[in-house]
This record gives C-alpha cells, structure tokens and sequence, in this order.
C-alpha cells in the first residue's frame, strides 16, 4: 500500500536549528505546491527521510522528463494523493541524488541555495549548486 503522500509527518529539528547550504536560516521552497518530505513547504529532513528530498529546484521540462525517464513521473497528477503534479516552473523538494544525477545527465534544474537543506551537501559538491543557482 502506498504511503499516503500528503499525510503529515512529525519535523524533528528545530525550525531555529535548520540551515541551508549556505550555512543560514533555511527558507521556504514552496506551499503551491506545497512540497517537502513534512509537506510544510521547506526542504527539511529527517531519519524517515531516506531518499534525502533536500534541494529546492525549479523543475523543467527537461528534469521532468529525465525524473520520469527514471521511473520517477512527477508531472502526472496522482489525486488520488493530492498531488496536482509538477508544471516546468514550480519548486520542488527534490532527492539530493536524483539532482546529481540530473547534473551529471546535463539536465539539472534551477536551485534555490537558501532553500535548498545544508544535507544536501553531503551527496552533492556546493560549486555545483552554485552554478546552477537561480
């Protein structure tokens, strides 16, 4: 059975205590869509997280179609979650590795480095962040 996507899941941190990769306070990455692994609109994670959904990134067309190329379809709407699915533009907490492999693949999208979980950089370097920075 699926987990039910838009259930709430207990945030572990302290807002205070949550960082992005810039080493400041986390920001929003978005509420429309309302995204995040805690579905609170911030890229926060935690010991359930497992695929580390920590860089916030604008999606684009080209991301869309390698994440669903990789069995990942984040376009299609699945209602039967509340999830409306992704338009090229909208922010997105994405897994840390599926952005590396994005960007290895030339098809990293966008990212919001204040948005974007200081976990990050434990699976991605923050010159390439940086150089994908909005």
């Amino acid at each position: 059975m699926p987990l039910d996507d838009n259930a709430p899941r207990r945030r572990p941190e302290r807002p205070e205590a949550v960082r992005n990769v810039l080493g400041s306070a986390l920001l929003p990455c978005s509420v429309a869509p309302v995204t995040g692994f805690f579905r609170d609109g911030c890229c926060n994670t935690g010991p359930m997280d497992r695929g580390l959904h920590v860089v916030c990134a604008e999606v684009t067309a080209a991301f869309l179609a390698f994440s669903a190329a990789r069995g990942n379809d984040l376009s299609t709407p699945r209602p039967e979650y509340g999830f409306a699915g992704l338009k090229p533009g909208d922010r997105w907490c994405l897994c840390a590795a599926r952005w590396e492999e994005a960007r290895l693949a030339g098809v990293a999208p966008p990212v919001l480095l204040e948005a974007t979980h200081e976990a990050a950089l434990a699976v991605v370097d923050l010159s390439h962040l940086r150089a994908h920075a909005v």
